[in-house]
């Protein structure tokens, strides 16, 4: 799918940091998790459904094949851990 300059600045400015996956010949565009979501989420015990779940929350547009095939539901989720990495924490013992 494509996506205008337009739509991508919208979107940006609606939901601050987006994303875009992209399987073969289908993509979508997908924002950053709230800890709200993470919240929602954190309950569900199944991998894969925690992942639908997700995906379908932080979803803004695309081919939804990406949602309905198995074959680009996967791959999109297997790239899930890059747009939920946050910035780097680190602990120092004083």
């Amino acid at each position: 799918m494509t996506f205008t300059q337009e739509q991508i600045e919208s979107w940006k400015k609606k939901h601050g940091e987006i994303f875009e996956l992209t399987i073969e010949d289908k993509s979508c565009i997908i924002r950053r998790p709230t800890r709200q979501e993470f919240s929602f989420v954190s309950g569900i015990k199944d991998p894969i459904q925690l992942s639908e779940t997700l995906l379908k929350q932080l979803w803004i547009d695309g081919d939804k094949e990406i949602l309905e095939d198995d074959a680009y539901f996967l791959p999109a989720i297997s790239q899930l851990d890059e747009v939920l990495r946050q910035k780097e924490a680190s602990v120092k013992k004083l």
